[in-house]
């Protein structure tokens, strides 16, 4: 599996005056192997000892034979002895077709794809040089694997199929080194162009041309030239944040026709990703020397790249640098100062410049002025490494002017011992050095990359004793910045939207970016049925997913339910876990909406008045009246709306032009005729919208839904649809944030998506579809995701599967049951619990018959999971009042009753830490093969999936209609609701339909009241009473005697 190398580039443009430019080369004698290993470290610098993987036989000779150059051919660039003269001179062509040379260059080739550059190669003698390579024996490159030629007819032979290259002299290439490094290579890039500037298209193209060759995939992201400075920067930062892009690439100038500050955008670029080595960071460390610890800027470290294989040392020469920008000049004199040389710069202000550059062992120039060095000022065999590029008037060219570097060509290699042509010298190691750069930024990124591991600090909270109270330890937790862990997790800023400093809502944007990524394993917490006072189901899920995450070092994520104010005010708690298994900070997640619930409070109110309005203006308007309400007149024309359109359809009109609408067509359109008896009430309709929003997997979907939700009937006996009073638009407009699924973090640092809160009873009671999808890829494929379902597994595990697993197409791959000792022994005969009051003693005492006579509900409840084909664990939630005998018990009896494994958990005292052998037997478990199953089929008719999950799930003996609920039964299934899945609203202290029988009750009919259709959220809710409300007593609140809400804290 190769890694992906990425670099972006990033660049502003406008329109600039086109140039074709006939460029001719002419290089010195001595210059002629700096050029060709010039244009070799192009692919050498990036390839390593690599790149001469696929180079052809070398064949020099100065009688015209051909010439094969040393370059390899994946660049494109091919070398052939094209013609002669008398005057000794050779002429050869340079085909760049794939890998330009520089920007002048290739300006006609970015036209017409490809160009022929004629570089003629001078010499005085042929003694001079060698014979076979055209190198000066003197001052030859040195290139690892390359032979160096002096008079010794060298042929490199290469077998294709293999890679591997010998000599006829002998010698091998380090072909380990050579597949150690192309396992570096394999790629993606993007980039950013803003308007259309040839310049900028023509350096970017030459920089996409190169990395292909190499294996680095570089993109380029255009904007228009309109674009502003924060659009640019929201870009940058989005890159900077995008772990399969390893290299940033600001193009200059940023020509946008809005003001953009360049130095701003610039070092926006992230410093580990700045590949072109211009911010402020990376130039301030390479200004203190710490080259090891920075990117260089491309052409400098170019630069010293060309002086390195001339053989000359940098240390202790005199140095001249003319020019001090930032690009060129200034990093250019550090990196001379950092290797030793003595280093002067000269600028415009330099009084002697003829003087100091006689000096100079090393000159380089980077003024950006035609020819303004003359040869006569440089120092007889000094290396001149010339970076400009300048036009000039001439006449023989087509376009009147040719390209100059910033050094007088034709007399300053008279005298230099290695210098520069312009074009052709510097450009091409530029190229190569950002080649460079990003390969070795993916290497520094592969440091402290595992694949599919997060990148995650956990806070392991030892624990106190006594223990402090939930509030306490919450306010002694500080968690981390919201959008930190964010970060830790994968998201990109523009994907967060912080709400307040420890919440923020998630865009869908993220789940369609990871959509391709694999899904990680799936939990699902559920419980046995409790007492009045909860057993710990939510804390155990938080704890597993703590002991997953901080303690394993496995990405995990929870999901679960947001909490609703009277919830958390109740005697179970603050509904979002306790002790050291709790989402935090807890007043936040506990009493601070996130907006979710108003929302769909606005949501209901706008469907009820538009029922009343209809109703209303039914009677008082008529028909040509209420058509020009409904169907507006707007500039002289009428036309339907979507939903409009699809009420017409489902009326049998096909028509789509309201002029041509009959006057009964117009009448049926118009009048919705609900029988107001049927209308449904704002409570109703509240808890459909949230089952709605739970379980929609997007934005499209949640508006498909709420155009179905049934509002009324007609006096017909037709369904009449929020889709048929055409709201269904505004609704999801008005909803739409509330899709977005809230993320916290636990006591331990654990990332937590709360999101949705369906009732347990008349829905299916469980998180979101979306939150659990998005968790899912977000883990990766070794990732677990823990949720829970509503009440125990009797009722809420079957709405979990039945109607969640079947809309969202996810399969849980893990069961895990949380039980406790103290509900066992209500279950065996121990007095009944009164929420808010004190325990009787039979549950702080020992008492194993009891308990062994309340395991029969624990195995009922584990034999109702595996109905579902998946293995099971029973995690019993430890009280300190259990006893090790107790706890063993229950354990044993859950092993018997089938169940993978059962294990003893203390995540309430203890955390994550608590919760450790719970997380290795989910890990083992989850390896199992999975054969999930539903418990019936959507088509059988609705009376036999009633009688299903009575029977099979409660133990029933039979259900029992009441009038009412035939009557409806038989309404819904002419309307077409036949086919959805049931929901029965029971109570869940126990199995049957009677809060007060415990244990396993069998033989019992199981009556339904009443049936309603919610066709938006995808089923039908049979309750078991006239209402829905349960018989229980009422909770005694728990806010008394704790000050988790004053100003202190």
């Amino acid at each position: 599996m190769f890694l992906e190398l990425s670099v972006v580039y990033i660049f502003s443009t406008r329109t600039a005056q086109k140039e074709e430019e006939e460029t001719e080369l002419r290089v010195p004698r001595l210059f002629l192997s700096q050029l060709k290993a010039s244009l070799i470290g192009c692919l050498a610098l990036c390839y390593g000892t690599a790149h001469f993987l696929h180079s052809p036989a070398v064949l020099c000779s100065l009688d015209r034979a051909p010439l094969s150059a040393c370059l390899p051919t994946r660049a494109g660039i091919v070398w052939n002895a094209a013609a002669g003269s008398s005057d000794n001179t050779l002429v050869w062509e340079l085909h760049t077709a794939q890998f330009p040379v520089t920007a002048e260059e290739t300006l006609a080739e970015s036209r017409e794809g490809g160009v022929a550059v004629q570089a003629t190669f001078s010499h005085r003698t042929a003694g001079d040089v060698c014979r076979h390579c055209l190198c000066a024996p003197a001052r030859s490159f040195e290139i690892p694997g390359q032979p160096v030629h002096h008079g010794n007819h060298c042929v490199w032979k290469q077998d294709r199929t293999t890679g591997e290259g010998s000599t006829e002299e002998g010698g091998s290439r380090d072909e380990e080194s050579v597949l150690r490094l192309q396992a570096w290579l394999g790629c993606l890039a993007d980039g950013h162009l803003v308007g259309d500037r040839d310049d900028s298209n023509l350096y970017i193209s030459m920089k996409l041309k190169a990395a292909a060759e190499i294996g680095i995939n570089a993109n380029h992201i255009r904007l228009p030239e309109t674009a502003t400075e924060d659009e640019v920067l929201r870009i940058i930062v989005a890159v900077n944040e995008n772990p399969a892009v390893h290299g940033l690439i600001v193009q200059l100038p940023l020509d946008s026709i809005n003001t953009i500050n360049t130095e701003k955008v610039t070092n926006a670029v992230a410093p580990e990703k700045d590949v072109d080595g211009l911010t402020s960071i990376n130039a301030g460390k390479l200004s203190r020397g710490d080259l090891g610890d920075c990117f260089i800027p491309c052409t400098p470290n170019g630069c010293m790249e060309l002086i390195s294989q001339t053989g000359v040392s940098v240390m202790g020469k005199n140095a001249v640098v003319i020019g001090r920008s930032k690009i060129v000049g200034a990093p250019m004199h550090d990196l001379l100062l950092w290797n030793h040389a003595t280093v002067t710069t000269c600028h415009s202000k330099t009084l002697d410049l003829a003087e100091q550059v006689g000096r100079a062992d090393i000159l380089v120039v980077g003024a950006g002025r035609a020819e303004m060095v003359k040869g006569e000022w440089v120092k007889e065999g000094a290396v001149v490494i010339d970076c400009g590029i300048n036009h000039i008037p001439d006449s023989s060219k087509a376009s009147g002017k040719r390209v100059v570097g910033d050094v007088h060509y034709p007399s300053a290699k008279e005298r230099a011992g290695y210098i520069t042509p312009v074009p052709g010298g510097v450009g091409p190691m530029t190229v190569a050095m950002l080649m460079k750069n990003t390969v070795e930024s993916a290497k520094r990124f592969l440091q402290t990359y595992t694949p599919g591991k997060w990148n995650i600090d956990y806070t392991k909270k030892k624990p106190q004793e006594p223990q402090p109270c939930d509030a306490d330890i919450s306010c002694s937790c500080q968690s981390k910045p919201i959008g930190q862990l964010a970060r830790e997790v994968g998201l990109f800023s523009e994907e967060v939207e912080p709400y307040g400093r420890s919440r923020a809502k998630i865009r869908l944007d993220a789940l369609k970016r990871m959509e391709k990524q694999p899904d990680g394993k799936y939990v699902v917490v559920t419980g046995i049925t409790s007492t009045p006072l909860g057993e710990g189901k939510r804390t155990t899920a938080l704890g597993l997913a703590q002991a997953l995450g901080a303690h394993l070092n496995i990405n995990a994520f929870a999901c679960v339910k947001e909490p609703s104010p009277g919830c958390c005010f109740g005697a179970r708690g603050i509904a979002v876990g306790g002790g050291y298994s709790q989402i935090i900070p807890l007043e936040e997640v506990s009493l601070q909406s996130s907006g979710q619930n108003e929302l769909i409070s606005a949501a209901s109110k706008v469907v009820m008045d538009t029922i009343k309005a209809h109703a209303h203006y039914e009677t008082k308007l008529s028909e040509k009246a209420l058509f020009d309400l409904l169907v507006p007149l707007k500039m002289g024309q009428r036309s339907f709306s979507p939903a409009q359109l699809k009420r017409m359809k489902k009326l049998g009109i096909e028509k789509s032009d309201p002029l041509t609408c009959t006057g009964t067509e117009i009448r049926r359109f118009v009048r919705l005729d609900i029988d107001p008896d049927t209308a449904t009430n704002p409570g109703s309709l509240e808890n459909e919208i949230m089952a709605i929003l739970s379980l929609s997997s997007s934005v499209e979907e949640m508006q498909q839904r709420l155009a179905k939700i049934v509002v009324a009937t007609n006096k017909s006996g037709d369904a009449v649809t929020t889709e048929d009073l055409d709201v269904s638009g505004p609704l999801a407009m008005l909803l739409k944030d509330a899709m977005k699924p809230v993320l916290m973090q636990t006591v331990e640092g654990t990332p937590v998506f709360l999101h949705t809160s369906p009732l347990a009873d008349i829905a299916q009671g469980s998180p979101s579809i979306l939150a659990d999808k998005l968790a899912l890829k977000m883990v990766g494929s070794e990732g677990f995701v823990v949720t829970e379902s509503g009440q125990g597994a009797d009722t809420g595990l079957e709405k979990f599967f039945n109607i969640k697993c079947r809309y969202s197409d996810l399969r849980p791959d893990v069961v895990v049951m949380v039980a406790t000792v103290r509900t066992l022994k209500m279950h065996g005969g121990a007095p009944s619990v009164q929420a808010g009051l004190p325990l009787p003693k039979e549950y702080s005492q020992e008492n194993l018959k009891q308990l062994e006579r309340g395991c029969c509900h624990l195995k009922r409840q584990v034999e109702n999971a595996q109905a579902f084909g998946l293995p099971v664990i029973v995690a019993v939630n430890k009280f300190s009042s259990d006893t090790d005998a107790e706890l063993e018990l229950v354990c044993g009896q859950a092993r018997q009753a089938g169940a993978f494994e059962a294990v003893q958990c203390t995540n309430w005292s203890n955390g994550g830490a608590g919760a450790l052998a719970l997380a290795e037997a989910v890990q083992r478990a989850a390896k199992l093969p999975g054969q999930f199953r539903f418990l019936y089929d959507t088509q059988i008719p609705v009376a036999d999936k009633l009688r299903t999950v009575a029977q099979k799930m409660y133990g029933a003996k039979d259900i029992e209609l009441s009038p009412k609920a035939k009557e409806k039964l038989a309404l819904y299934t002419k309307q077409g609701f036949g086919n959805l899945p049931v929901c029965i609203a029971k109570t869940h202290l126990s199995l049957s339909n009677d809060p007060m029988t415990k244990g396993v009750p069998i033989n019992f009919m199981l009556p339904i009241a009443d049936i309603k259709a919610n066709a938006g959220a995808g089923f039908l809710c049979c309750l078991t009473e006239p209402t829905n409300t349960e018989m229980d007593d009422p909770m005694w609140p728990c806010f008394h005697g704790n000050n988790l809400y004053s100003d202190s804290k």
